[in-house]
């Protein structure tokens, strides 16, 4: 399970809509990945992070230890640079 920063995906809509009023974290539904043909649509391009930290160390690959990958997640109702601006990440655990 993931959880969402600044953010919430609605599930009938199937997209971003900004996160309620003092909420900071909300919970993402499982995401099946799939391989298929590259469609166009409006999207934000979201990192998956492993902790909220945000950071990591450098690998030789010049990526952070901390970055997972990139998910496309649909936003109709805003373009990404809203999502860019409210620093919108995904993350796989939450610090104690």
């Amino acid at each position: 399970m993931s959880a969402a920063c600044a953010c919430k995906l609605h599930l009938f809509e199937r997209c971003l809509l900004d996160g309620a009023i003092l909420c900071v974290l909300c919970v993402l539904p499982c995401v099946c990945a799939q391989v298929s043909k590259f469609r166009s649509y409006p999207h934000y391009v979201c990192p998956l992070y492993k902790t909220s930290e945000r950071r990591g160390i450098l690998s030789t690959t010049g990526h952070s230890t901390n970055f997972v990958l990139d998910i496309r997640l649909p936003s109709a109702s805003q373009p990404a640079s809203h999502w860019t601006k409210r620093g919108v990440a995904l993350l796989t655990s939450l610090n104690d």
